[in-house]
């Protein structure tokens, strides 16, 4: 079974997940995507975010191992700097920070601080928008898209991080980021080495 044909499965029909009902034609695309960049989900691990569900998915050997629920940006898909969106396109993890933090933990410039932030588990937009527990720093690699001058996703600081706006995983309130909640950044984080694909699709 390919990627599209256990992604369609997944989203449409024979594992509804709890995000409601699911668009069957970013599946296809993901796959097209993959195949005009030489990558083979089948045999690489890959992420593939879908902004349009808030979900992510691990994928490896063709297979649907994980999903998560994500939070993408408030004003939705965009990769141009300054527009607090969420890029898309293909994406690699470039750095990773935060071995160690405890869960919660809060990072500035991806540097624990030493505070552990208050996890608001209520659908709460809160003051501070904290970056915590672990941080995966994104770059593009479609030049003109994702990278390179004013839609660079790596010098728009782009990560997949955890919050401490739990309440609100699930529905578009990063300001461009991917947000996950914070023990499941932790355990993905463990599993994902620099170089790992990351496909967002709108």
């Amino acid at each position: 079974m390919n990627l599209s044909t256990l992604l369609f499965c997944l989203l449409s029909g024979m594992a509804i997940s709890a995000f409601g009902q699911s668009n069957p034609n970013w599946p296809a695309e993901a796959q097209r995507y993959f195949e005009t960049k030489g990558i083979s989900p089948a045999a690489d691990t890959v992420l593939v975010v879908s902004l349009e569900e808030q979900c992510m998915y691990l994928i490896a050997g063709g297979e649907v191992l994980r999903e998560f629920r994500i939070s993408g940006a408030a004003l939705g898909a965009g990769n141009r700097s300054g527009s607090n969106q969420t890029p898309t396109g293909l994406h690699r993890v470039k750095e990773r920070h935060g071995d160690e933090v405890p869960v919660g933990g809060i990072l500035k410039s991806r540097v624990f601080t030493g505070q552990i932030a208050d996890i608001f588990t209520e659908p709460l937009d809160v003051e501070e928008d904290h970056v915590t527990t672990r941080v995966l720093w994104l770059e593009g690699m479609e030049p003109g898209h994702n990278k390179g001058g004013q839609v660079d996703s790596y010098n728009r600081y782009i990560y997949i991080h955890g919050t401490p706006e739990e309440g609100l995983i699930g529905k578009p309130a990063s300001h461009g980021c991917i947000r996950m909640f914070n023990r499941e950044v932790a355990e993905l984080y463990a599993i994902t080495p620099v170089g790992r694909w990351v496909l967002i699709l709108a």
